[in-house]
C-alpha cells in the first residue's frame, strides 16, 4: 500500500492478437482517459481519446513503450501508477477470482494457453512487457471465465469420458467481466434491488447469454471456447462436431480454425459485413437474413436459460449491438412476449435505461459495458486487503 493508505492510477491493459486498449482510473475509479494502440505488426496507430498518431509497433513491447510514453506526455509517469490491472480471457479451473500477478500466477496462465490460443498467449505478452518497462510495478489479472466457475457441473460437463474432461474439455464460459459489471451497475441503473432471475444478454461482435440466479451465473452460451453458442461478428457460434470434423477432412485443421472463427456468423452469411450497424443499413436479402439469423439463435438460447433459470424476472443488454442496435432489441423482445416482456416502443427508440411497459411482467433494461472498470475495481479491492 502506498503511504498514507491512498491508492493512485490503475492502468487498466486488455491486450489482443494486433491491439491493446488501455484506460487509466483515478483512485476514485473515475475515468481520467483510455485509447487503444492498433494495428500491432502492420499498419499501426495509437489514439488517447480523439489524438491519433499513427506510427510503428511492430511488436507489443513497442506498443507499450508507446502507451507510456504517451501517458508521460499526458502528465502521468509509469512511476506514478500504483498498478496495472490486465484482462485475461482463460483462468481455467484454478484461476476463478482476481489475482496479483506472480510466477506461480504467470504460469497458470501459461498453462491455459492451450485453452484460448487467440487470447491468453497476447494477454501473456502485454504482462510480460510491462514487466520488463516497470518491474517494481504491480500487476493484477482479472479472468472472463471466472464469472461462471459456479455453474453446477450438470451445465458444465461434456457427455465424454471422464479423462477427457480431466484435460480440460468442459464448458467455461466467457464473457464474466462484463456480466459481473452488469450485476453490480444493474440496481444502481434501476434504483430497484438486483432481480433474483436475471437474463443477460452481451450482444456484439462476441456475443453470448448469461442465466444470473440471485447474482450467480447458473449456465450461459459460450462454452470450451468462445466459439460456441450464439451466431457471431465472425464466429459460426454453435455447430455440430461431425460438421466441424468434415471441415476438417476437406480443408484441414487450421483452414477450418480460421473458417469457423474469423469468416462465419454475420459476415459469412451476409457475404462480407460482420457489423451489425452496417447490415442494418443495407437492404439486401443476405443482410436481412444475417441479422434474422442472429435474432432467431439469440431467442432459441433465451428459451434455454429461461429453463435453467426456472422462470425469469428482468432482461438485461449490455455491449455494443445491446447497448445500440435498436431493432435488433426490438426483434429480441418481440420473440419474449410469450413469458410476459412487453416493450415500450417509445423508450427503446430513445434508447433509454428502461425498456419495458407498465404492463410487462418482465423488467427490460439497457446497462453499458464497463469491463475496464470492473478490472480496475478487482485490482483495487485486492490492493486494499493487503
Amino acid at each position: 500500500m502506498p503511504d498514507g493508505g491512498e491508492i493512485g492510477d490503475i492502468l487498466v491493459l486488455n491486450a489482443g492478437s494486433s491491439s491493446i486498449k488501455f484506460a487509466l482510473f483515478d483512485a476514485d475509479l473515475r475515468p481520467r482517459l483510455s485509447g487503444i494502440a492498433a494495428g500491432i505488426g502492420s499498419q499501426s496507430f495509437i489514439r488517447f481519446g480523439a489524438d491519433q498518431l499513427d506510427l510503428p509497433l511492430i511488436d507489443h513491447r513497442a506498443a507499450l513503450t508507446a502507451v507510456l510514453a504517451g501517458l508521460k506526455e499526458r502528465g502521468v509517469e509509469v512511476n506514478d501508477l500504483k498498478a496495472a490491472a490486465h484482462r485475461v480471457v482463460h483462468g481455467g479451473r484454478k484461476l476463478t477470482r482476481p489475482i496479483r500477478i506472480t510466477p506461480d500466477v504467470r504460469a497458470e496462465i501459461v498453462a491455459c494457453s492451450p485453452l484460448a490460443p487467440l487470447h491468453n498467449p497476447h494477454n501473456l505478452q502485454a504482462i510480460d512487457a510491462l514487466a520488463e518497462l516497470a518491474p517494481d510495478l504491480p500487476q493484477f489479472a482479472s479472468f472472463d471465465t471466472s464469472f461462471h466457475s459456479g455453474n453446477p457441473e450438470v451445465a458444465t460437463r461434456f457427455a465424454i469420458p471422464k479423462m477427457m474432461e480431466t484435460r480440460g474439455i468442459r464448458r467455461y464460459g466467457f464473457h464474466g467481466l462484463s456480466y459481473a459489471s452488469l450485476v453490480r451497475k444493474l440496481p444502481e441503473l434501476s434504483g430497484e434491488k438486483l432481480p433474483s432471475r436475471l437474463l443477460a444478454f452481451h450482444l456484439g461482435n462476441g456475443a453470448s447469454l448469461c442465466a444470473i440466479h440471485n447474482g450467480q451465473s447458473i449456465a450461459t452460451t459460450m462454452g470450451y471456447s468462445p466459439l460456441d453458442g450464439l451466431t457471431m461478428g465472425t464466429r459460426s457460434g454453435g455447430i455440430d462436431a461431425n460438421a466441424v470434423l468434415r471441415l476438417v477432412e476437406e480443408y484441414g485443421l487450421e483452414r477450418t480454425k480460421a473458417i469457423l472463427n474469423h469468416e462465419s456468423g454475420l459476415l459469412g452469411l451476409s457475404g462480407g459485413k460482420s457489423d451489425m450497424r452496417n447490415l442494418v443499413l443495407d437492404s439486401s436479402a443476405d443482410s436481412d437474413f444475417a441479422i434474422e439469423h442472429f435474432c432467431y439463435w439469440t431467442l432459441r438460447h433465451a428459451g434455454s436459460l429461461i429453463a435453467a433459470l426456472e422462470g425469469l424476472d428482468a432482461i438485461a443488454f449490455t455491449g455494443g449491438i445491446g447497448e445500440n442496435a435498436l431493432a435488433v432489441r426490438a426483434r429480441i423482445l418481440r420473440g419474449l412476449e410469450w413469458i410476459g416482456v412487453r416493450m415500450n416502443p417509445d423508450a427503446n427508440h430513445r434508447n433509454q435505461t428502461r425498456l419495458h411497459a407498465e404492463s410487462s411482467r418482465v423488467s427490460v433494461w439497457v446497462v453499458p459495458a464497463q469491463e475496464e472498470e470492473m478490472i480496475a475495481r478487482d485490482a483495487v479491492t485486492l490492493m486494499e486487503a493487503v
